[in-house]
C-alpha cells in the first residue's frame, strides 16, 4: 500500500540538477521485493507527474528500475493523445554514488580507508596496468627463447608490481584531487574527501607503497631500475593534467603503457625499441579507447519523443564541466563512438606491427583478432549516456588486453613444444 510521507522522512533534491525541492509534487512509501522505498514524483514544466527516484533511506536502490508509461505525459495543448515513456536511469553499477559493501567492510576499522585508498577492491585497475607489462614479458622471452622460468619470474614481480603501484598512484591522485573529489557524486566517498584518513597519513601511506614498489624494482637490472624510476614524473603530473588539458587520458596511458617498455628491458637487458615503441603507443590509444569510455558515466531521467526532460545526477561529465575537470569525453562529445573506433583501429594495428617486426605467429594474430572482436563488441553495445552500459563497456576494454597477452602466450608455449 502507497502512503503519503513527511518531507523529513527523504532527502532532498538538491542532487538532482535543475530540480527545486517545491518542484516535488507527491512522495509515496510502498514495498518492492520486501524492501521499503519512496518514489518521488516531480512535477514537470508541462504539469505532468514524473517519477524522480526510487529511495530506501534516502539513497537509491541499486535493484529498481522503475519502467512506467503514464497516458497523460505530454506537454499542455498538445492534440497528440500517445503517451510518453518516463525512465529513471541512474544505474547504480560499476562504481557507485551508493555505498556498497566490500570484503574490505570485514576487515578491522583502521585497516579500510587505506585499502579503498588503492582501489583494491576494484582489481581491474591493476590488470590494465599489468597486460602491457605481460604483452612486453612474453614477446621478448618469445624472441630471445628463453625457458619458461624467466617470464614466469618476472610476470609474478610485473604482477606485484602492477598492484603495489596502481595503489600508490591512486593515492597521489586522491592526493592531488581531495577538495575536487568532494564535489563530485562518484568520487565524495574517497577516504580523504570523506575525512576518514588526514593529508599527512596519505602522505606517510603514500611512502609505504613507493617504497615496496622501489622493492620489486630493484630486483631487476639497472637499466630496468632507471627506466622504472624515470615514470614517476608522469605518474605524478597525471592528476594535473585534467586541469589543464582535455587529454589527461593520454597522459595516462603513457603511464599505464610503461611495462611495455620495462618489461623487455627486463628480460632482455634493454629495450628493443623497434618492437616497443610500436607496442607502447598501441598501448597508449588501447588506454585512450578504456579511459574515454570510463569517463562517460553519467545518470539520467528521460522523456522521449517530442520533448526530452534530462535531470543528470551530479556525477563525471556533468560535475566535470562545474569543477573544471576535463575529459576526451566531454572534448569528444557526441563523436566519442567514431573517434574510438579509429582509436580501436590505430591501438590494434600498432600492437600487429610490433608483433610483425618481433616475429610473431599465427597464436598471436588471432589474440589480436579477439581484441578487436572484443573492442568492436564494446563500442557497438556501449551507451554513452548509461552508466552501467558504461561501466561494462569499460570493464569489457580490458579484456582487449587480456587476449592478446592470450595471443603472446600461445606463441611462446608453441616455441617451448619444439625446441
Amino acid at each position: 500500500m502507497s502512503s503519503t510521507t513527511s518531507d523529513k522522512e527523504l532527502l532532498p533534491v538538491a542532487p538532482f540538477i535543475g530540480v527545486r525541492p517545491q518542484d516535488i509534487a507527491q512522495r509515496d512509501r510502498r514495498e518492492v521485493d520486501g524492501v521499503p522505498v519512496t518514489t518521488e514524483w516531480l512535477t514537470h514544466r508541462y504539469h505532468h507527474k514524473v517519477e524522480l527516484a526510487t529511495k530506501e533511506d534516502g539513497a537509491p536502490v541499486p535493484h529498481v528500475r522503475p519502467l512506467r508509461t503514464f497516458d497523460n505525459l505530454m506537454p499542455v495543448n498538445t492534440p497528440s493523445e500517445a503517451p510518453r515513456l518516463v525512465r529513471w536511469n541512474a544505474a547504480p553499477a560499476g562504481p557507485s554514488t551508493v555505498a556498497r559493501r566490500t570484503w574490505i567492510d570485514y576487515l578491522p576499522p583502521k585497516a579500510r580507508p587505506y585499502l579503498y585508498l588503492t582501489r583494491i577492491d576494484k582489481p581491474i585497475g591493476t590488470l590494465l596496468l599489468f597486460y602491457p607489462c605481460a604483452w612486453s614479458i612474453t614477446m621478448a622471452s618469445y624472441a630471445l627463447e628463453l625457458p619458461f622460468t624467466t617470464p614466469l619470474t618476472y610476470l609474478s614481480l610485473f604482477g606485484l608490481g602492477a598492484l603495489v603501484m596502481r595503489g600508490a598512484g591512486c593515492t597521489i591522485n586522491d592526493m592531488w584531487d581531495k577538495n575536487l573529489d568532494k564535489a563530485v557524486a562518484r568520487t565524495k566517498e574517497r577516504p580523504l574527501a570523506r575525512g576518514d584518513i588526514t593529508y599527512k597519513q596519505a602522505v606517510i601511506f603514500l611512502g609505504t607503497q613507493l617504497t615496496a614498489g622501489l622493492g620489486v624494482l630493484l630486483q631487476l637490472n639497472w637499466y630496468s631500475i632507471l627506466l622504472g624510476a624515470s615514470s614517476l614524473s608522469v605518474v605524478t603530473i597525471y592528476p594535473l593534467m585534467k586541469r589543464l588539458t582535455h587529454w589527461p587520458q593520454a597522459v595516462l596511458g603513457l603511464t599505464f603503457n610503461w611495462g611495455a617498455l620495462l618489461g623487455w628491458s627486463a628480460v632482455g637487458g634493454a629495450v628493443d625499441w623497434s618492437v616497443c615503441l610500436p607496442l607502447y603507443a598501441g598501448g597508449v590509444c588501447w588506454t585512450l579507447v578504456y579511459d574515454s569510455v570510463y569517463a562517460h558515466q553519467v545518470g539520467e531521467i528521460v522523456i522521449e519523443n517530442e520533448f526530452e526532460f534530462k535531470l543528470s545526477t551530479p556525477q563525471d561529465k556533468v560535475d566535470d564541466v562545474q569543477v573544471g575537470i576535463r575529459s576526451t569525453a566531454l572534448l569528444f562529445g557526441e563523436k566519442t563512438r567514431p573517434i574510438l573506433t579509429g582509436l580501436s583501429a590505430w591501438s590494434l594495428s600498432l600492437i600487429s606491427y610490433a608483433g610483425y617486426l618481433n616475429s610473431q605467429g599465427e597464436p598471436f594474430y588471432i589474440g589480436v583478432g579477439l581484441a578487436a572482436i572484443q573492442l568492436g563488441r564494446v563500442l557497438h553495445r556501449t551507451r554513452f549516456d548509461d552508466r552501467t552500459s558504461c561501466w561494462n563497456g569499460f570493464v569489457g576494454c580490458g579484456w582487449a588486453g587480456f587476449w592478446i597477452w592470450m595471443g603472446t602466450l600461445g606463441d611462446y608455449a608453441l616455441l617451448l613444444s619444439t625446441s
